[in-house]
């Protein structure tokens, strides 16, 4: 469909054909980020709107639409420093961004006759909670130093026992890119909230009780992934992630490298890696599976594996259980394999933000072993010293490995090393889409099988506190509350919340866990936490 005559540039807009999950042909709406010249004809790289990262790739002309083209609209010329006129193109993107300030600002003008001069934009991101009708409050659970009590109900629903769904809420909330919620109105500093008795948020068992109840749709914890905005905050200054996209330019949007061989794997990489470059004009990048060095052809890997003399991953192997190994690696001892690690991970972490000072950082690879050696099956990394309670700072299942339990098995051994320093953790924010629902299924799956496993005793209904659970998953106290909120678990009735388990959700969880075959076995662990807060330990 592509005409010769118009000249496509970068910043056009158009649709481009491609095929969907279900092998059929689909024209969404793609911006081309760059044009590149080969004999005979011309490629595009598109990046399909509101479709992730990982789907972008050269197109060529017979795939594009340019009945409906679009092309880079330019703003109005400003004068510069210098008094000479300036312009710049700007995409869509930047014209909605701008028409949301123009809204805020004459929403928030008064209403006179006057024309005020209007104020320096000091930042791009305009708060999504300024653009909406203040919410209604809804009952919000207490903290853990405020009392109420909460019910778990592991019987059936019937028709008398009203809960709203999710969707009755929605008026209450704004939703985030990822679609998560994110109640709208701020917390009051110094406002305490009526307390129902006790010192911790109590759930009790009911066996064989439905009573009617109305439900609150709570907000999640400040601190879970569901409290990100869809348009970035400010940017955090600790840990390894950023939320800040600022730094992203042409170049990184792009995928550099075509295709990685590690080991018996070839690998299609997603995302932008700072490999040296000039390696990214290969057909196919050589990895030695063992210590991740790169190399420009098979020839030198074959060469490399002669004098390669790592079977595994360096470092102490502290776990070992059947072929899964996992091994923990300091990234001052061993820096040339962390930052290999780091370049490899790149290619599939569109969030992470690379650092070659591994210094501050631990590096736990898990790895399957055979008669050749132990194969990396995935990593995740963590801060030797955090002052947020974070256990993971990147987390990676490699593609080939994915789907397969592997991604719940990283996460259940972070959580497992949290045990032994006695201590709760939390991943690092943002999380990609895909180590979102990883983390949701396995918060679920392990509150899930406390709540179902609870016993009476002496004839009372069991009781737990949140921050029992919390004690006893090792998982933050705000991520069990929104995993609470993302199952719709959480109701309000008569002055206390309770907790129903419904049907669906118990056979739900038992055909998920008849699935999850590989789990941690502590007896198999060997760790010991170090104090890292004493300069001689790194």
């Amino acid at each position: 469909m592509a005409d010769s005559s118009v000249e496509i540039i970068e910043g056009c807009r158009l649709p481009v054909l491609r095929k969907n999950q279900e092998n059929e042909d689909e024209w969404p709406l793609a911006e081309i980020l760059s044009v590149k010249d080969i004999p005979g004809r011309k490629l595009y790289y598109v990046h399909y709107i509101d479709f992730n990262k990982r789907l972008d790739e050269w197109v060529t002309p017979d795939r594009l639409d340019l009945k409906k083209l679009q092309f880079p609209k330019k703003e109005a010329k400003t004068p510069t420093k210098n008094g000479l006129p300036g312009s710049r193109p700007s995409s869509p993107e930047r014209d909605v961004r701008k028409s949301l300030d123009l809204n805020v600002q004459s929403a928030s003008a008064p209403s006179r006759g006057k024309t005020l001069p209007t104020p320096k934009r000091k930042a791009e991101s305009v708060s999504l909670a300024t653009q909406v009708t203040a919410a209604i409050p809804v009952p919000s659970l207490p903290s853990s130093a405020e009392a109420s009590q909460a019910s778990v109900y592991p019987a059936m629903r019937d028709s008398s026992f009203s809960i709203k769904s999710r969707e009755e809420h929605e008026p209450l909330t704004s939703l985030t890119t990822n679609g998560s919620a994110r109640r709208l109105i701020p917390s009051q500093p110094g406002r305490k909230r009526k307390s129902c008795g006790g010192t911790d948020e109590m759930v009790k068992v009911f066996q064989n009780n439905n009573p009617r109840c109305s439900s609150g749709y709570l907000p999640p914890g400040e601190d879970s992934q569901d409290s990100s905005d869809g348009i970035p905050s400010a940017p955090r200054m600790t840990g390894s992630l950023v939320s800040d996209r600022s730094h992203d330019d042409i170049v990184t949007r792009m995928k550099n490298i075509d295709c990685i061989e590690l080991g018996r794997h070839r690998l299609k990489p997603w995302y932008f890696s700072p490999y040296p470059q000039e390696l990214t004009t290969l057909p196919i990048l050589y990895l030695c599976e063992f210590c991740l060095k790169y190399l420009k052809s098979l020839k030198c890997l074959q060469r490399h594996l002669t004098k390669c003399n790592l079977r595994h991953p360096p470092g102490n192997e502290i776990y070992r259980k059947g072929t899964i190994s996992f091994f923990e690696i300091d990234g001052r001892k061993n820096k040339t394999y962390s930052q290999n690690l780091c370049l490899l991970a790149k290619c599939f972490l569109d969030h992470k933000t690379l650092y070659y000072d591994t210094d501050p950082f631990l590096f736990y690879v898990m790895t399957e072993y055979d008669s050749k050696g132990f194969h990396i099956v995935g990593y995740f990394s963590k801060e030797k010293e955090s002052t947020e309670d974070y256990n993971v700072a990147c987390i990676l299942t490699l593609p080939p490995y994915q789907r397969r339990g592997y991604g719940k098995l990283l996460i259940e051994f972070s959580y497992e090393l949290s045990k032994v320093e006695g201590r709760t953790g939390t991943p690092e924010k943002p999380l990609s889409d895909l180590g979102l629902l990883s983390y949701r299924s396995y918060w679920s799956q392990t509150i899930l099988e406390i709540l179902m496993n609870l016993k009476s005793e002496n004839g009372e209904r069991p009781q737990i506190t949140i921050n029992e659970i919390s004690e006893i998953t090792s998982v933050k106290k705000e991520d069990v509350i929104s995993t609470l909120q993302y199952l719709n678990l959480i109701n309000y009735y008569k002055g206390q919340y309770i907790l129903t388990l419904s049907e669906d959700i118990v056979e739900g969880h038992e055909r998920a866990m008849q699935k999850r075959h590989l789990r941690i076995d502590s007896k198999c662990l060997h760790f010991t936490p170090k104090d890292w807060s004493k300069r001689g330990k790194w």
